[in-house]
């Protein structure tokens, strides 16, 4: 049993606060231990939450990028998205675990393999991640809000991209609020989208399968060399749909600290993961191989889809189910991460609501190109689609380390046994930078980025989740063999 604390159904924590714990400045109110009473996610919320996360804009296209951007066949691409949502369940069931037993978030589940202060460099990193894929999300639903607009007023739709501008803030605001309203109103939110979004989806499959050469689909030829071998495609293209959820594989604690139960956790990510991706990327690929017969020409993003139905009532629902959608996606996924780990940087200064701020503000100035690009102050070709698919493997061989170590850390080093009060203390038994940690990290994350800057080492760029998450753990077990370890009883 941890120290401070008391154990409730032989399983969970719940930590007593005292005014040392309040008066430090590594605590807050917001980023403490959730008490008993507040973990009340079953396994249906949790698989609600992936559900909503999953049904989204970029999921649509999962399939378009790995057949366009990886060379691989529309059969290859849907194995590839189905096989890496099973894999990375793994590091999401298991860092997971902390944050169910001690009700503790990211950061502070970082604070043990990689120190109190040192726990903000990792941090930092998922966090600007997160802010990047908000502005992206946001955009999407920006434009989703604008066709909806369009689809009642001439006048709105005449202002074109400016009006697509306007409904990035609009979106923007709209996200903001639901997280500034708390854990409860996402959990709210993602119950309701859940099953709309489902229904929908299995409702385009069914009308679009008649109006589609499924066979002639399946069997067209991979976009790359005849002769070249399909596995390199294969891995570089697992990689990157990993990646896809490489972030939540390290924040997962962030939701799992509401978990009535560890058995809740695993069952609700299993349930509302894999298949979820799965069904609405091929929906993606079906419904775009559909879009030369009905329009003419090819459309692989389902909000300009959406926009050419002529018929103003449907367009207008669609168009709402895209913005709750995305909304779903975006507040759970790329909001509340960033969230706690600005307030990990100062805690006595950063609260909630601060953090959901400045989580909003980051991905405004990263998005500020393309809205001056559709404002016409600025003239570029840099594609949304390029920038994140190249995200994908770029950021997930970073990712990958922290995950690895994570893992490490909880079940080998620390033997699932944190000393929750003293990972909120500067003067704790946790240090305040771990340089095990660190050094596990870096290594990987400096062949990383070598690799990416000159085109050596290829294989640990186009491999960089699997190559890092096992560097990174494989360093951090080796680092820690030879010191005792203080495991607190």
């Amino acid at each position: 049993m941890s120290n401070h604390s008391q154990v409730v159904d032989g399983s969970l924590h719940e930590m007593d606060i005292d005014n040392r714990l309040k008066g430090s400045r590594l605590f807050n109110n917001n980023i403490a231990p959730t008490r008993i009473k507040e973990r009340n996610w079953t396994s249906g919320d949790i698989a609600a939450l992936w559900v909503g996360m999953a049904i989204c804009v970029p999921t649509y296209t999962l399939g378009g990028v790995l057949t366009a951007y990886f060379g691989l066949s529309v059969i290859e691409a849907l194995v590839t998205i189905l096989l890496a949502n099973t894999v990375v369940l793994i590091p999401l069931c298991l860092n997971a675990f902390p944050g169910t037993k001690y009700g503790i978030p990211f950061p502070v589940v970082l604070r043990s393999s990689f120190g109190t202060i040192g726990s903000n460099l990792p941090c930092m990193i998922r966090a600007m991640v997160a802010c990047g894929w908000f502005g992206i999300q946001t955009l999407f639903g920006g434009i989703a809000v604008h066709l909806l607009l369009s689809s009642f007023s001439s006048d709105w739709a005449s202002l074109g991209e400016t009006g697509e501008v306007i409904g990035f803030f609009i979106f923007m605001i709209l996200n903001l609020v639901v997280v500034i309203r708390g854990a409860d109103s996402i959990k709210k939110m993602e119950a309701f989208s859940a099953p709309l979004l489902l229904l929908v989806s299995v409702g385009l499959m069914t009308w679009v399968m008649p109006r589609v050469d499924i066979v002639a689909l399946l069997n067209e030829p991979a976009n790359r060399p005849v002769d070249n071998s399909l596995w390199s495609y294969f891995f570089g293209g697992l990689t990157a749909m990993v990646g896809f959820w490489a972030t939540l594989s390290l924040n997962i604690p962030d939701f799992s600290r509401y978990a009535r139960s560890q058995r809740d956790q695993i069952k609700g990510q299993i349930l509302g993961l894999p298949l979820t991706m799965f069904f609405f990327a091929a929906l993606g690929v079906v419904m775009t191989a559909a879009t030369p017969s009905l329009f003419g020409h090819t459309i692989s993003d389902p909000v300009h889809l959406i926009g050419m139905v002529d018929n103003t009532i449907w367009k207008a629902v669609a168009m709402v189910l895209i913005i709750l959608a995305t909304l779903s996606t975006n507040t759970a996924a790329n909001i509340v991460s960033p969230t706690n780990d600005f307030q990990n940087l100062s805690p006595r200064h950063i609260n909630h609501t601060r953090g959901v701020i400045l989580t909003g503000l980051i991905g405004l100035l990263l998005m500020g190109f393309e809205l001056l690009k559709k404002v016409g102050f600025l003239d570029s070709n840099i594609s949304i689609e390029a920038m994140y698919s190249g995200w994908l493997l770029t950021y997930s061989s970073l990712l990958g380390p922290i995950a690895g170590i994570m893992v490490v850390d909880y079940f080998f080093v620390r033997r699932q046994k944190l000393s929750v009060k003293d990972l909120y203390l500067l003067d704790g038994v946790y240090p305040k930078v771990n340089v095990t940690g660190m050094a596990a990290f870096l290594i990987p994350g400096s062949l990383s980025v070598f690799a990416m800057m000159t085109g050596s080492l290829a294989w640990f760029y186009h491999y960089g989740w699997f190559c890092g998450s096992l560097i990174g753990g494989a360093l951090y077990a080796l680092f820690n063999l030879r010191q005792l370890i203080r495991v607190p009883t």
